[in-house]
């Protein structure tokens, strides 16, 4: 069993890790003061194709595997997980469209995301259908070389920001998963509009609000695939999406872990360091350890998929465990911090809003167990 990590996957460790400190985190108070979207640093980002680094070069991207972009959201996250989630927002944009896309789709579109043209945006979730997709309401009808889509999306990331929508609709509801079908929406497409901002507790940094389809008209040459291929093409897409949440939390961990052992070395309680009392030590000891399983379970998910096989359990379990790890890494940092972690406007405050968003996006974190158990119950 094999460790180590590549010559290429530690170069884009390194890099980015560089980027992180000094284009990042000199910003991650003010974006989550302000919960202003990051344009300037997506533009940054952008340059480096670093959106684009597990797709072809031929289609714009850097033509590197899901691990190093795995690598590069963990250390994006420790520096700002709302930079981190943009990096979720981009790769379920790009990923369907290289799954299923045509190529003069994958062409045309996929360069201008790889490299920040462009942004995107993916649509499945509805008022009335979050963690059950196929209760959406969302349709689409064939007219001519044109579907008609009518319905709402909501909670979706880069709401208004995004240029380019990947969105899911019903061409046959009477099919259930398999009348699903999925479309590439452009934003000023006629019937095509955007409905409420929500302000989010944590990753503040990202813009998340809903989408309104009223008799608007998509070219059939914009459908992903073929009609009912849109579930396929979502889960799919989740999987790896889930896969890179995990690298998320593994970096909200690490962010905990570095600002508890810094404090915990210069605060002072009777007449020495708290780091050295054991309840201290033990919280520190219990983070970096469920820290380290979070991160093998994300890479072992992120291996499995660049071999090909099948990674639906291991990415939900990577998901799952990297999410409630960032959590109770980000509560003991809060306790280790006293008074100060409940201060409105210090790191670990913001970690822990940060962190309570992971066990809900892209899948609950109850969602995630019936996968697993799912998943489990199929084998043999």
């Amino acid at each position: 069993m094999e460790f180590e990590l590549g010559t290429r996957e530690r170069e884009i460790q390194s890099f980015v890790s560089e980027f992180a400190t000094a284009e990042v985190l000199p910003h991650a108070t003010e974006i989550d003061r302000k919960g202003k979207f990051p344009m300037d640093i997506v533009k940054r980002m952008g340059k480096h194709k670093l959106f684009g680094i597990p797709f072809p070069a031929e289609y714009g991207g850097l033509g590197d595997n899901l691990m190093c972009y795995v690598l590069a959201v963990e250390e994006l996250s420790k520096a700002s997980a709302s930079i981190g989630f943009l990096c979720c927002a981009a790769l379920i944009s790009l990923f369907p469209i290289y799954f299923a896309g045509s190529e003069e789709q994958k062409h045309r579109y996929m360069k201008p995301l790889c490299n920040a043209e462009k942004l995107g945006a993916f649509a499945v979730t509805e008022p009335a259908a979050g963690s059950d997709p196929l209760s959406m309401e969302t349709t689409a009808v064939r007219e001519g070389d044109e579907y008609i889509l009518n319905g709402r999306k909501a909670f979706i990331t880069n709401t208004a920001v995004a240029d380019i929508y990947v969105v899911f609709a019903y061409t046959d509801k009477s099919k259930r998963r398999r009348g699903i079908s999925a479309f590439i929406v452009e934003k000023g497409t006629e019937g095509f509009s955007f409905s409420r901002l929500v302000e989010m507790t944590g990753m503040r940094g990202c813009v998340v609000g809903g989408l309104e389809f009223h008799d608007c008209r998509v070219p059939t040459t914009n459908m992903l695939g073929n009609e009912g291929d849109g579930f396929r093409i979502a889960m799919a897409t989740l999987d790896r999406d889930r896969i890179v949440m995990g690298s998320i939390g593994v970096g909200i961990a690490r962010a905990c872990i570095e600002a508890s052992k810094r404090y915990a070395r210069e605060r002072k309680q009777f007449e020495q360091p708290i780091a050295n009392f054991q309840a201290v030590q033990f919280m520190i000891a219990d983070m970096a350890m469920r820290a380290e399983a979070a991160r093998l379970l994300t890479y072992k998910a992120a291996y499995l998929a660049d071999k090909g096989e099948r990674i639906t359990e291991a990415a939900s379990m990577a998901k799952l465990y990297a999410s409630e790890t960032a959590f109770q890494a980000a509560t003991s940092a809060a306790q280790i911090h006293g008074g100060l972690g409940c201060t409105r406007g210090s790191l670990v405050e913001r970690l822990l809003r940060d962190a309570r968003i992971l066990s809900i996006a892209v899948g609950t974190s109850e969602i995630q167990r019936v996968v697993i158990a799912r998943e489990e119950l199929r084998q043999g």
